[in-house]
């Protein structure tokens, strides 16, 4: 196996980012010609064995979807692997497929709630977990050092690619069955929203066949409309046709269908903070929630802590990134964790965070207690949160920032144990984030423009 060594490999180029690889279609990343490299980089290093290799892909409904699935499909190809393309399916989707198949690796081309004209690659392992950092790190060091362009399989050796065209009905399968059997929606009515994106068809099909009414909104793809005034980012025209319709609940979806919001019956947005705190009392009362801990990022809020203290759970804290929450749930053997925006994992269940399957578990607890939403959130009070994106030319190390680095120590100063400031690089996009959490929102607003206008002077 051809390997590049670390001190060949720093002069690479660094392609991921904390979920694949992410950018404008068909500007550098994100060609038609790096999703080739891509493909070969990845086939190349699944390879374990002289049996026949093979890749799922997969994709959201983006128009450049069709230009990257065929140079993905090439390089791998091109390498001597085979490739099953399911078309729009949901991310965990493709993670569960390759593990069913017992498939080498899965691939999504997806840049998930980003709006159309971006597009992304990420990749899945065999085992449906996301790539490690070392394993992309190899992947960009391929690539850079060109280490694999004299491997070229002929004849026979030549990987061939198919369209699995039951891979929908599998995954409808697999959701169904993560419902408990007793239960039913029967009598729900159900406001989904899928974003335009890659649950267009899968999530109002699983709530339909196990009974619910379904309202659907964001299942008119046509490659523009992915997220756009729709889905997880927008959920007000799902709050509306909530009321509008009288339904009990809310869903939406993201891009890709790997993270959810809800929304009560009375219209009220509720985040994935709310979701896991009312599914961590439902693990905990059924004696199924491992080592009464759940896992949440920084950008959690406080309020989480507070809600699931109650049932005697700590919180465990990752850095930014459903990737993060994963492999500190694998690391300690936890089985729930998720993100603020929706990410949720229930790793009894799933490799990845998963939108649908989130939905099923909430709706499983609603159908249990026979209480409406809004009564079940009322475990969890939020501290108010102020977040910014700030849009900056260049990368630096924050904390050689004087100026930044004195306004944010001033405004943790003022805020004290009552709240906290995060202020870190977006993994996807040229932005740095600003979270301020305190008990006073006008307050948190101020203090976020304060540090803004600070980092907007410094990279902006």
């Amino acid at each position: 196996m051809v390997k590049a060594s670390p001190k060949e490999g720093r002069g690479a180029e660094k392609l991921f980012g904390t979920d694949g690889v992410r950018g404008v279609a068909n500007v550098h990343p994100m060609t038609a010609e790096v999703a080739m490299q891509l493909g070969r980089a990845l086939a190349y290093l699944i390879r374990n064995g002289t049996h026949r290799h093979r890749v799922v892909i997969g994709k959201d409904t983006r128009l450049s979807g069709y230009m990257l699935e065929s140079a993905l499909a090439a390089g791998i190809t091109s390498m001597g692997v085979d490739v099953a393309m399911v078309g729009p399916l949901p991310t965990p989707a493709i993670a569960n497929i390759t593990t069913s198949m017992r498939a080498d690796a899965g691939a999504v081309i997806s840049a998930s709630h980003n709006p159309y004209q971006d597009n992304g690659i990420k990749f899945f392992w065999r085992d449906g977990f996301k790539l490690p950092d070392e394993t992309e790190v190899e992947i960009e060091n391929l690539i850079a050092n060109r280490a694999i362009d004299h491997l070229r399989p002929t004849a026979t050796k030549v990987g061939s690619a198919i369209r699995l065209e039951d891979a929908r009905g599998r995954y409808i399968v697999f959701l169904k069955n993560t419902f408990p059997r007793e239960l039913t929606l029967e009598g729900l009515t159900i406001a989904v929203d899928c974003a335009n994106g890659a649950a267009y068809r899968v999530a109002p099909m699983v709530l339909e066949e196990l009974g619910a009414r379904v309202v659907k909104l964001g299942v008119q793809p046509d490659g523009k409309n992915i997220n756009h005034r729709c889905g997880a980012l927008h959920p007000d025209a799902l709050a509306k046709a909530v009321l509008r319709h009288g339904a009990n609940i809310g869903i939406a979806l993201d891009g890709d269908a790997d993270r959810l919001i809800v929304v009560d019956e009375k219209g009220r947005v509720v985040d994935g903070d709310a979701v896991m705190a009312i599914c961590t009392g439902e693990l905990v009362e059924r004696q199924e929630l491992k080592k009464r801990t759940l896992v949440a990022t920084v950008m959690s809020s406080l309020g989480l802590d507070r809600a699931v203290d109650r049932f005697g759970v700590k919180v465990a804290r990752t850095k930014v990134g459903d990737r993060y929450v994963v492999e500190e749930m694998r690391k300690n053997g936890y089985n729930l964790g998720g993100e603020q925006s929706g990410h949720l994992i229930f790793l009894d269940h799933a490799t990845t965070g998963d939108g649908v399957l989130a939905a099923l578990q909430l709706l499983a607890v609603v159908c249990r207690k026979e209480k409406p939403l809004s009564e079940l959130t009322s475990i969890f009070e939020p501290v108010p949160q102020t977040l910014l994106n700030v849009m900056v030319k260049q990368r630096r190390d924050l904390g050689e920032l004087t100026e930044v680095m004195n306004t944010i120590r001033g405004v943790e100063s003022k805020l004290a144990r009552s709240g906290r400031v995060l202020v870190r690089f977006s993994g996807t996009e040229p932005k740095v984030r600003i979270l301020i959490e305190g008990p006073d929102a006008t307050r948190n607003d101020r203090y976020a423009k304060e540090i803004a206008e600070t980092v907007t002077r410094a990279l902006g």
